[in-house]
């Protein structure tokens, strides 16, 4: 009688792995990445069942990975996986509870965001081209840059969001909630010249403001080629996209009224916090004033 090789039963993991395969049905790269982590799960177990670790050893594992130079945004993803699949084994009683639950990735170091210098700003939005195209992407900019549109925003405004008298933009934002924007003179005289080269072109019932060569409306995608074109014709250094005109525009209004407040609503912010961000702008303007011309400030040579 010839003797059987016994394979050993898959591990908790490996279950779970089956479980999101063939009853949540989830993409092959999606199943990968879950694998991935469960590998680097199984590895720190150091050959127990990962559905045996307690809390404290998970704990030790993400500082033991952190500490090797795994960043936050990387570990919270970890965490992720870790947690849906220890929420499935205490769903079929096999822990009692989520080793899991209540451990966070250290918090990631917030990037401030990139801005334009206003002399930048303004080269970037006036540079002159008498094509329709140049025509429009004046107007566009210049709109940006005067009002802090985000792309979607901007590509979304339909011609009659844009009252020239009152000199303001009727915006949807974010949770389709609406804003009234002032907007200013260079942005109202280059949307005065954009108009009638836009009613020549756009196509027949298109209610946008902003159209194509196809005469419909203008898309994000072709906003960031733009722009894009845009800053290289002005010679400018960085790379600039269509939200860098945002934070420039969030960044120089807050320089010259210090308002915060009047900021987050012309932003469309919902949390204050959101547009505190750029109080650190500001500072690093002021930070570089001071080095400039603080007598104590400037190293010696």
């Amino acid at each position: 009688m010839s003797r059987r090789s016994v394979n050993p039963p898959p591990s908790a993991f490996a279950r779970y792995l089956d479980f999101l395969k063939h009853e949540r049905r989830l993409a092959a790269h999606t199943l990968a990445a879950y694998a991935r982590d469960g590998q680097v799960l199984e590895r720190l177990a150091g050959g127990r069942d990962p559905g045996a670790i307690p809390a404290a050893d998970i704990r030790r594992f993400v500082a033991l990975l952190h500490g090797g130079g795994l960043s936050p945004r990387s570990l919270a993803r970890l965490l992720s996986a870790w947690r849906g699949f220890y929420d499935w084994l205490a769903r079929h009683g096999e822990i009692p509870a989520n080793p899991c639950k209540g451990i966070r990735a250290p918090r990631a170091a917030r990037t401030l965001p990139e801005a334009l210098s206003p002399d930048d700003a303004s080269r970037l939005v006036a540079l002159e081209d008498e094509s329709d195209t140049g025509i429009r992407d004046r107007a566009l900019f210049e709109l940006a840059y005067s009002c802090g549109l985000r792309v979607s925003e901007l590509t979304g405004l339909d011609a009659q969001a844009v009252d020239r008298g009152a000199g303001e933009v009727r915006v949807t934002g974010k949770g389709s909630k609406t804003r009234v924007v002032p907007v200013g003179a260079p942005a109202l005289e280059a949307l005065a010249r954009w108009l009638p080269v836009r009613a020549r072109l756009a196509a027949p019932g298109e209610a946008a403001l902003f159209v194509g060569r196809s005469g419909r409306r203008l898309s994000p995608r072709e906003v960031q080629r733009r722009i894009k074109r845009r800053a290289a014709a002005a010679g400018l250094p960085v790379d600039v996209h269509p939200h860098m005109l945002r934070h420039s525009f969030a960044s120089h209004v807050l320089q010259s009224s210090g308002d915060l407040r009047a900021v987050q609503e012309m932003l469309g912010h919902a949390s204050i916090a959101s547009t505190q961000v750029y109080t650190h702008l500001d500072f690093q303007h002021l930070a570089k004033v001071y080095d400039a011309a603080h007598p104590r400030a400037r190293r010696k040579g």
